[in-house]
């Protein structure tokens, strides 16, 4: 949500969602298939849209097991929610 109130981004959802090399699960296909803790995720997309933000504004995440751009650990990470560091931009 984030995202789509930044000037920066799309603003729509789908327009975020899909923008070109944005999240390696669109471009990788990850995003098609099922997946596991679906009412948790579904919980945290409803508490979004209402409003809540836990990460503080921050417009970028990324698990530092599997990211690979030196400009994401480049930013300053603002708060870590379980494997993912959440940053507001360089």
């Amino acid at each position: 949500m984030n995202r789509v109130k930044s000037p920066e981004f799309p603003n729509t959802i789908s327009g975020v969602v899909y923008q070109k090399g944005q999240f390696s699960s669109v471009t990788d296909g990850q995003i098609n298939k099922p997946f596991e803790n679906k009412e948790t995720i579904y919980k945290a997309a409803r508490e979004a849209i209402n409003g809540s933000d836990p990460t503080n504004g921050c417009l970028y995440f990324y698990d530092p097991k599997h990211a690979k751009s030196k400009w994401l650990f480049s930013l300053r990470t603002i708060v870590t929610i379980g494997n993912h560091r959440f940053a507001k931009g360089g």
